[in-house]
């Protein structure tokens, strides 16, 4: 029967168990047989209560930290508080940069809780319950009758278990274990304890008794192991727990406020910090949160909440995990208010041991925020790598659209010109032609009859028959000779004709001669003859198959476009390296010209034209790749050659040589030299084994086309680097991130770097423009965050960039060959380069420096010129221009002209979205008709045809103004039309040229249009559209808009200054001066200043549309097929570069 079962403690056992335990019944099995008992065994296990906060279930257990060792015991201790730490980071924000808390408690910290122990105690006491120490006790466990195993009611005794082994009646195992003796009660809810058991019931095996009990065996051996290494890791726990209360009472006798476990805090590690509550500032609140952040508040913000504990003293706990990057831990304690204990407002703070200094912490923050600026930069990649999928899509979607309205249009425009012609169409006028038989339809053989009586063929001795189908749609697509004819009532003449299939209308003509050679022609009054198709394709049907094939060839040849431009590139630039090559051929030239690895090659040089002239004897230095050749040839003796101006050698190229070097001297030894100004003479090998190693170009500038461009800098930096990188070699620009600046156009833009210098931060992003790696610095001091590139303290500015992107270079670690400054903005490269860097970690690299326009900052150009190795100017004309300023005289030995050149992909008339008819040299014609058309229908001019001189410019002294408003006038006066496209900077002049305009666009509508504005598509169209363009520029450095306007087939008309004079040769008093440069003459020129010099060179050009317009369209031709790129300019700089190179020492 059942029977009371009180539990009896000894006296020092009595506090190991708390009220407030667990009770967890188990069977046990001893070694005898249970086949022949009807009462099952087991153990009943005392297990520490835990009660924690309701969200204790959720919660992820951690790994005690107390150390186990038996040689030293931990104490802990009161951190030192740190003087000046601001207690005001404690009400910062509790979610910003919040860690997981880590709440769940180890082993130890659930042993530490506790409740009210009166309650406890009361609910406690309903529970009879006795034992005694070394004996056995039967429980009696009532079963009710519906459990898992046996029928009914019935008894089964439980063994209370007090020692480290099975103690059962049949055998006493092991000893006495004190853990054993704590029963915990378990809280079924809030507010209500209930015995918690688990019990595990085995029904008597009857039927296989032996396998029952050999199973019973089994299971009895594994529970036995388990119980042991329970029991051990329970008696742990407890020897753990009296090292705590003896710290717990050490520090409180000390009048500590809190300490931690363990004593020496280490990075990666969960820590438990104990406070008590009766010594702090919160001594009567009931709730207690621990609030803080790590390396003085700067990392990782947290809160967690403690939780009491048992321990003598009041003392909470929480858990705390210390991330790997702290080197301290401050934090204060606070009731979830406005209740605090800071310590003093000195706050607490306890130091990490073994891990990061401060030093390397500030490293790792800035590795942080490059890898957060990384991630933004990344997401906003993403974003624009979206962005421009999706409007690559929309541009597909839009460009099918644009060719599907097209079509449309098309076949709309022939629809109206087909049916004007059907309605002068017929099947015969009888007493002129006639067709037989008189239905038939596409493909049928027709016969057709004329009479050329009283026609104007009536006295032709051959009659021909000139035609096609559908208003000429496809050309001329009939041809044949007609014969005489037995009809009678007139002179008939005859011919067979195959209908084309897809025609509705047959057009034709009768002419005295086959296509291409008649002179008379009979074309029915200029409307030609028409006739229908009687039984031709149905109309609907016709157009709705027009409409498909138009729109199909649209796509076929934007599919084509770019293949043939990339051909006709490639044909340009073979055709411009080979004008390079015999470029110099009144000096030097070599047979062959295609100089070959490992072959012979002769070199012949005329000393007239250069500084050894009348020399008696000339001699040839000479090697290989830039001079650096292992095995450079000795001085040799040039004889004179056949042709009696050159001298002659002839030299074995080694199979090694990519490039041939040489230099001309009077004498063996030496004496005066023909090196060209320094440059040398140089000719690319072809074949060799080995290639010229690629060199490393940056450009520091502070413009750049198209993302930041106010003049022609921003080109020339663009375009340049495009076509070297193009060679092969490497380039990279440095630029301002401008707040202004156009990102559209930057692709792949992110975070690259942060470096400090100049008592400022300056963050480095990275992008791609026109396909070149560009970095941009942005110094956090809010330099060029201004809103526009020029007009704010530009000198201050500028020469903080380029200071800054010097260090940049040095601190990434790049070793450029060149640098490549421009103009006065960033002419403290040179400078500064030659003072700080070259001889602090950047000594290989020379200095580049371009004066693009003398006109500003003369003062920083003067000083750029005395630093850099080599300085250029952007053409040979300007470079002679302004030798004599003070600035660049005493520099000329290493100051050269080279003309600027156009980006051929930008102004390309052969893919050009803003002209109506897309053309090269082989259809310019056709091409420069169509774009004169939209041009007049556009500006509202009559359109007729009619000469147009375009002017493209920004209304400046400097460009001529006096000479324009001259021009305008006499294009006017010779009946031509006279398009203007640009605007003043000075308020004074723009007015001026809006009072011109309303005056023009009065007497004049039909024929002047100003447009005093910027417009880019409208530019390209006057350069298609115009026949002339004017630059009647009073001194220009380059120029561009002349070499444009001859990409577009339209012939310049310039004043000889400067750029315009090196590259627009008049035809006809240069002819002999393009010769030399290996090209034809190419436009009309004029000297001076005053109307007569403009008058001289536009009338001839008004004369030439006039009265010569067939040889006007070959000029036409001609200056399309220049190259008037960065092919050949490029080659110069490369020389350029090289001959600055070789000033290292």
């Amino acid at each position: 029967m059942a029977m009371p079962l009180h539990p009896q403690w000894a006296v020092s056992c009595q506090r190991t168990t708390s009220a407030n335990t667990q009770v967890r019944v188990k069977p046990v099995f001893g070694f005898l047989s249970l086949s022949s008992q009807r009462n099952q065994k087991v153990r009943i296990k005392f297990i520490p209560c835990v009660l924690a906060s309701s969200d204790y279930s959720k919660r992820r257990p951690k790994r005690i930290l107390i150390s186990k060792t038996k040689a030293s015991t931990d104490r802990g201790f009161a951190p030192r508080p740190l003087v000046g730490t601001s207690t005001q980071k404690r009400d910062q924000n509790d979610t910003k940069d919040k860690e997981a808390s880590h709440t769940s408690r180890s082993t130890l910290t659930d042993k530490i809780f506790t409740r009210d122990s009166q309650a406890a105690d009361k609910n406690f006491s309903g529970i009879p319950f006795t034992a005694t120490v070394g004996t056995e006790c039967d429980v009696p466990i009532v079963r009710s009758g519906n459990e898992q195993h046996g029928q009914g009611l019935g008894t089964q005794y439980v063994k209370v278990d007090h020692s480290d082994e099975i103690i059962e009646n049949e055998k006493k195992i092991g000893q006495f274990n004190e853990v054993e003796r704590q029963v915990a009660l378990g809280n079924d809810q809030i507010g209500g304890i209930s015995i918690a058991e688990e019990t595990s019931i085995v029904d008597e095996q009857e039927e296989n008794p032996s396998n029952s009990e050999n199973n019973f065996d089994k299971d009895d051996t594994d529970s036995e192991d388990s119980l042991l290494k329970h029991i051990r890791e329970e008696f742990d726990a407890l020897k753990q727990r009296k090292q705590l209360e003896d710290l717990a009472n050490e520090n409180f006798s000390r009048g500590n406020k809190i300490f931690v476990i363990p004593e020496v805090v280490t990075p990666d590690q969960v820590i438990l910090v104990f406070l008590n509550r009766n010594l702090s500032a919160l001594a009567t609140e009931a709730e207690i949160l621990i609030k803080g952040a790590y390396n003085g508040w700067r990392w990782k913000f947290f809160t967690e909440k403690l939780q009491k504990t048992n321990l003598i003293g009041d003392w909470w706990v929480c858990e705390l995990y210390v991330p790997k990057e702290a080197y301290r831990v401050d934090f204060v304690f606070f009731n979830g208010a406005d209740v605090y204990e800071n310590n003093d407002y000195k706050d607490f703070s306890l130091s990490v041991e073994g891990g990061m200094d401060e030093t390397k912490f500030e490293e790792f923050l800035l590795e942080e925020k490059k890898k957060e600026l990384e991630r933004l930069a990344a997401e906003e990649n993403e974003k624009k790598r979206l962005a421009e999928e999706q409007r690559r899509r929309e541009a597909e979607k839009a460009a099918i659209e644009s060719d599907r309205l097209q079509a449309k249009t098309q076949v709309e425009k022939r629809r109206q010109g087909l049916h004007h012609v059907m309605r002068l169409a017929s099947q015969s006028a009888h007493h002129v032609w006639q067709m037989e038989p008189s239905l038939f339809e596409g493909g049928d053989r027709i016969k057709l009859y004329y009479n050329r009586s009283s026609r104007p063929l009536a006295h032709a001795s051959e009659i021909w028959v000139h035609g096609g189908h559908n208003n000429w749609s496809e050309g001329l697509s009939i041809a044949g000779k007609l014969s005489r004819s037995e009809k009678v009532d007139g002179d008939w003449w005859c011919v067979d004709v195959v209908v084309p299939d897809q025609a509705l209308v047959l057009d034709w003509v009768f002419a005295n001669g086959p296509p291409g050679k008649a002179v008379c022609y009979d074309n029915n009054n200029f409307n030609d003859f028409h006739a229908t198709v009687p039984k031709g394709t149905p109309e609907e049907l016709f157009w709705v198959k027009e409409e498909q094939l138009i729109f199909r060839k649209l796509q076929e040849d934007k599919r084509k476009k770019p293949e043939k431009f990339e051909r006709m590139k490639a044909k340009t630039k073979e055709r411009t390296m080979k004008m390079f090559l015999l470029s110099q051929k009144h000096i030097v030239y070599t047979e062959p010209v295609d100089v070959q690895a490992g072959k012979m090659v002769s070199i012949f040089y005329n000393p007239s034209n250069t500084v050894l002239n009348g020399k008696p004897e000339i001699w040839l230095r000479c090697s290989f790749n830039r001079w650096s050749h292992s095995r450079p040839l000795p001085p040799q003796k040039m004889v004179l050659a056949e042709n009696g101006s050159h001298h002659k050698t002839t030299v074995k190229v080694p199979i090694d040589a990519y490039m041939m070097d040489f230099v001309f001297s009077e004498k063996e030894d030496g004496g005066l030299y023909d090196n060209r100004n320094q440059m040398d003479y140089h000719i690319p090998v072809t074949g060799s084994i080995t290639k010229e190693p690629p060199m490393h170009i940056v450009h520091i500038s502070v413009e750049m086309a198209p993302i930041a461009k106010v003049g022609g800098l921003g080109d020339v930096v663009t375009s340049l680097s495009r076509a070297v990188q193009d060679l092969g070699h490497k380039v990279d620009v440095i630029l301002p991130n401008y707040d202004c600046m156009n990102l559209n156009d930057v692709k792949d833009f992110h975070y690259h770097s942060t470096f400090s210098w100049g008592g400022t931060e300056i963050k480095v992003m990275f992008g791609k423009v026109e396909g070149l790696s560009v970095y941009f610095l942005e110094p956090q001091n809010g330099m060029f965050s201004v809103g526009c590139i020029y007009g704010r303290n530009d000198g201050h500015r500028f020469g903080f960039f380029c200071h800054a992107a010097l260090e940049f270079i040095l601190q990434s670690g790049f070793q450029p060959d060149i640098l490549h400054c421009h103009d006065w903005s960033s002419a403290p490269v040179a400078w500064l380069f030659k003072d700080h860097y070259i001889h602090n970690g950047l000594s290989n690299s020379r200095v580049v420096f371009t004066i693009h326009n003398l006109e500003f900052g003369i003062q920083n150009i003067g000083k750029a010129m005395t630093f850099a190795d080599k300085a250029t100017t952007v053409s040979q004309t300007y470079s002679r221009e302004i030798s004599g300023n003070s600035a660049i005289s005493p520099h000329l030995y290493k100051f050269h002209g080279i003309v600027n050149g156009i980006d051929p992909d930008i102004w390309n008339p052969y893919n050009d979205q803003f002209i109506p008819v897309s053309y090269t040299s082989e259809n310019v014609v056709e091409g420069k008709r169509a774009a004169k058309d939209a041009l007049q229908q556009r500006l509202g001019l009559k359109r007729s045809d009619l000469p147009i001189v375009g002017i493209i410019t920004r209304l400046t002294v400097q460009k001529g103004i006096h000479l324009i408003k001259h021009a305008v006038q006499r294009t006017l006066e010779r009946n031509g039309q006279v398009v203007l496209l640009g605007s003043a900077p000075d308020p004074r002049i723009q007015n001026e040229f809006v009072n011109l305009a309303n005056q023009l666009h009065n007497s004049h509508p039909d024929h002047a249009r100003f447009c005093l504005t910027y417009d880019e598509p409208l530019s390209h169209l006057i350069y298609a559209g115009a026949d002339f363009i004017l630059v009647p520029s009073i001194f220009e450095p380059c120029g561009l808009t002349q070499l444009i306007a001859m990409r577009y087939g339209s012939i310049p008309v310039v004043r000889k200054t400067g750029g315009l004079y090196d590259t627009v040769f008049d035809v006809d008093n240069d002819k002999e001066r393009a010769q030399e440069q290996g090209l034809e003459p190419n436009g009309f020129s004029f000297d001076g200043t005053d109307a007569s010099g403009m008058d001289y060179a536009l009338n001839r050009a008004i004369s030439a549309w006039s009265d010569a317009r067939e040889w006007l369209y070959s000029l036409c031709k001609r200056v399309m097929e220049q190259d008037w790129s960065w092919n050949r300019p490029t080659l110069d700089y490369m020389e350029l570069y090289h001959s600055a190179r070789r000033t290292l020492s």
